[in-house]
């Protein structure tokens, strides 16, 4: 019905930045709240930022000022800009949505993930 793929994904340098998204595509009729999670190995999967309709932010306190959410809802995408990555920032990081399908079905999606390694 619906399908969310994340990239942009890689390895960087401390320091360094990328730049996430993730687009959604299927039989959609709206988009709510977006978001994007990560997890790092052994430790449970974290919210990391979210956006709703009227692009109000919200963001896990220790990626404040450094990450940014955004999105382009003719592209039905979100993204996720990451700046002055941190060791501790590793993990995948996964996107999700609030959405309603034509049929009347309101889903929460996950993408497949993508990996995101900070190391020197």
């Amino acid at each position: 019905q619906v399908q969310l793929v994340e990239s942009g994904g890689g390895l960087v340098q401390p320091g360094g930045s990328l730049r996430l998204s993730c687009a959604a595509s299927g039989t959609i009729f709206n988009i709510y709240t977006m978001g994007w999670f990560r997890q790092a190995p052994g430790k449970q999967r974290e919210l990391v930022a979210t956006i709703d309709t009227g692009d109000n932010t919200n963001y896990q306190n220790s990626v404040k000022g450094r990450f940014t959410i955004s999105r382009d809802n003719a592209k039905r995408t979100v993204y996720l800009q990451m700046n002055s990555l941190k060791p501790e920032d590793t993990a995948v990081y996964y996107c999700n949505a609030d959405i309603k399908t034509v049929m009347g079905r309101r889903l929460s999606p996950w993408g497949q993930g993508t990996q995101v390694t900070v190391s020197s």
